[in-house]
């Protein structure tokens, strides 16, 4: 790619993601972000985006897994029908999956609770050259953690440690985390797929009325439903207080699932481009070796032809 071509595709891609780019260096509220933003885009243009970045995103990720230095972690978040499971499927469709692993984290299990919180993340990890997705993740130790009490006390914490500072410091040790994860090769983009209680009650119904949706529907989710405001700010203050410069959030309008999906490809594009991913070059003595093979190869394709 030249570096004129770099430069047209960064400014592209630019107005679906500064818009919703949050990095610690103004104070952010919640309610002052559109949840039906379309960028000025319809579907069709917002389709013609997702198609371009799928190869790109092919083109870079190849880039990534060959040169072997830096990985790449994509943490989803998000209300229940946000769109986190089919924004994931759409953006990465044609990428080797060989290069990228999905992570759910659901309701820890007895051995994750033997651990600090951090520690099922850890382990998840993606190596270098690859990327790792996290659907959910350790954030939910912010969230449903403090939204519903009785799920912190599973985690057998030391009662004197359960303090009225317990998030001001979960929230110290994931920023420290994640300055530690940028300062070892690891970058980190955030998405909270931002979707109205509206959107979430047709997208619910949805479930109920087509038979081929019916599986995801769950009552608990309609359970958590009810806790919508209590969600809704503890949100905001995960994004006030964990945003920084080398792990941003970035707040996706998710009414329309079309334009979720520009602004999350256009962001992951845009940040690997930023790598400056080369495939890595082959030294002289390896050339020659190259040329060898292929001389004899050649001839051995000489002598196996059939006599006329």
């Amino acid at each position: 790619m030249s570096k004129k071509h770099a430069r047209s595709l960064a400014a592209e891609l630019d107005s679906f993601i500064s818009p919703y780019r949050v990095d610690g260096s103004e104070k952010f509220h919640l309610k002052a972000q559109k949840t039906n933003a379309r960028g000025g885009l319809d579907k069709v243009g917002g389709e013609e985006i997702l198609a371009a970045n799928r190869k790109w995103l092919a083109h870079f990720q190849e880039k990534l897994y060959a040169q072997d230095r830096w990985s790449l972690l994509l943490i989803f978040q998000g209300m229940d029908a946000s769109g986190k499971d089919s924004a994931i499927k759409s953006v990465f469709e044609g990428v080797n999956p060989q290069g990228c692993e999905v992570t759910s984290f659901k309701q820890p299990t007895s051995k994750e609770l033997d651990h600090d919180f951090l520690w099922r993340s850890m382990i998840a990890l993606p190596e270098r050259g690859r990327i790792g997705i996290f659907n959910r993740s350790y954030y939910e130790e912010c969230l449903v953690t403090r939204v519903h009490p009785d799920v912190l006390k599973a985690e057998k914490l030391p009662p004197k440690l359960v303090s009225k500072n317990i998030w001001r410091e979960r929230f110290e040790d994931i920023t420290a985390f994640e300055r530690y994860l940028s300062r070892n090769g690891t970058m980190i983009l955030k998405f909270f797929l931002n979707v109205s209680k509206e959107e979430q009650r047709q997208r619910f119904l949805d479930r109920l009325e087509e038979p081929g949706k019916n599986w995801k529907f769950s009552m608990a989710d309609v359970r958590e439903r009810g806790y919508w405001s209590r969600y809704q700010a503890v949100y905001q203050d995960i994004v006030r207080h964990t945003s920084s410069k080398v792990a941003p959030w970035y707040v996706v309008p998710a009414d329309h699932k079309w334009f979720a999906r520009v602004v999350i490809g256009s962001t992951i594009v845009a940040a690997l481009e930023s790598l400056n991913l080369q495939f890595p070059r082959v030294d002289k003595e390896s050339l020659k070796e190259f040329e060898a093979v292929r001389k004899a190869l050649e001839q051995e394709g000489k002598g196996s032809k059939t006599p006329a």
